[in-house]
């Protein structure tokens, strides 16, 4: 997301080395940059101007610290009025009432209203240990009220039943009567949505609210819809106390003007990012992270929350136990960590979070074919029989025609896919054997993606 202002200032930060100070001569160009490069990713033209000024009252006239370029130093700089933009801290949900704690999830249709209700509740169950129900009170979108309970069974949470026949202030007060007797922690309540704001959703989402009386009432809006999002934030705000704004579809093809737009234009904090289609693709909204990764600089913060949540600790140790006792890494140890990078979000999610450089590291490779590849690689290894996977060195070419005619692929898919493992084979010697240098030399060009 917004890769131009990265681009931009990194392009434009290389003719201020030398200087001495930021000034208003050597900084011009810059801002011009950073103005169009904001501009052009719809971000509103009040925030850029305002963001602009900022930066310029900071970068006049400041003294370069020695171990920085000047460069270096209007970089932080943005950063910081970036971080700021976007809310400082990130912001946490309340639970500060008697359970059960309620949660107004409002927003348009088509925005992921239903999938975020889904995945916030899982995220509630998983990290915060809470035990969660949902219910819907859009009784006016087909199978809505069934989209809701199929997506809750996948979540791990517990459904309140309800029927289109009845309206949907009547089934948020039975939901809290329930969730109250049924010890529930927190209620989340789907709210109907329409293609665009009209009266009778905003009355009808007033009159919910003060019904219920939630603690969190979250603003679900679609990244990719750009200006248009923060303006519909913005009536949302005016008719309801939103408390927080959920970003969704931000690794979409969004120009993330949306991002930096609607904390300052509503003055409500964005609490989390959907990313991916998956219910594990919420994030909670970290300003300071989402900057660094806007000006190149990488997530590795969450990279890491991300690899401790879904790797499985236990057949990690179980691998180097293996590797310790002098056993060979096999086909389905390099299964296990192709699937172990698929929970991660994949190849494209996995280079999101990594610096600029890096990501430059890997090549311009399409990341969409990479994934493509990724699952043809397991599915050539599901084609083997078990102890192929276990002796590689079994296969020859008639071998090799039958796997490669299970996995619908040609030979030479199969022959790519051990060349590929030989690596990884190898690369995991080098680990057992300390060479941690030799290592990250032989992961290049060892996954798809990487060259």
């Amino acid at each position: 997301m917004l890769e131009n202002l990265s681009q931009r200032l990194a392009k434009v930060a290389k003719s201020l080395r030398g200087e001495a100070r930021l000034t208003e001569a050597n900084t011009q160009d810059t801002l011009r940059e950073i103005r169009i490069a904001l501009l052009e990713a719809d971000v509103a033209l009040p925030v850029v101007r305002d963001l602009v000024a900022r930066i310029r009252e900071q970068a006049l006239g400041q003294e370069v610290l020695q171990s920085l370029t000047p460069g270096q130093a209007l970089v932080g700089i943005v950063n910081r009025e970036l971080t700021n933009l976007m809310g400082g801290e990130a912001a946490e949900l309340s639970f500060a009432t008697q359970p059960p704690a309620i949660i107004l999830m409002a927003g348009l249709q088509g925005a992921g209203k239903t999938t975020t209700v889904a995945k916030l509740a899982k995220w509630l169950r998983e990290e915060k240990r809470k035990k969660v129900l949902t219910v819907s009170c859009d009784v006016y979108r087909p199978a809505a009220i069934e989209q809701l309970r199929a997506v809750s069974a996948q979540a791990g949470v517990d459904f309140f039943a309800s029927t289109p026949e009845q309206k949907p202030v009547d089934i948020a007060r039975a939901a809290v009567q329930w969730a109250r007797t049924h010890f529930h922690d927190v209620l989340i309540v789907d709210t109907a949505g329409r293609l665009a704001i009209d009266q009778q959703m905003m009355d009808e989402v007033r009159e919910l609210h003060a019904s219920i009386k939630p603690i969190e009432t979250l603003f679900v809006v679609d990244a990719m819809q750009g200006q248009d999002a923060v303006n519909t934030a913005k009536a949302f705000g005016e008719t309801l106390p939103l408390t927080g704004i959920v970003l969704t579809k931000l690794d979409g093809d969004a120009r993330g003007g949306a991002a930096l737009s609607v904390k300052a234009i509503t003055g409500k904090p964005i609490k989390f990012a959907g990313v991916g289609e998956k219910l594990d693709g919420l994030e909670r909204f970290h300003p300071e992270r989402m900057a660094n990764r806007i000006l190149g600089m990488g997530d590795i913060v969450s990279l890491v929350e991300e690899a401790h949540k879904v790797v499985d600790q236990k057949a990690a140790k179980d691998l180097a136990d293996k590797l310790k006792s002098g056993n060979r890494f096999d086909m389905n140890d390099f299964s296990q960590q192709l699937a172990q990078m698929n929970r991660m979000g994949g190849i494209g999610s996995l280079l999101d979070k990594l610096p600029a450089q890096l990501q430059a590291a890997a090549g311009q490779a399409d990341m969409s074919q990479a994934e493509k590849q990724m699952r043809r690689m397991r599915g050539i290894i599901d084609s083997m029989t078990p102890a192929e996977r276990t002796k590689p060195e079994l296969l020859k070419a008639s071998r090799k025609r039958r796997i490669a005619a299970g996995a619908g692929v040609q030979v030479q898919e199969v022959n790519r896919l051990l060349a590929q493992f030989d690596q990884m084979q190898s690369m995991m010697k080098k680990m057992h054997k300390g060479g941690l240098a030799k290592m990250m030399r032989g992961m290049k060009g060892m996954l798809p993606g990487m060259r």
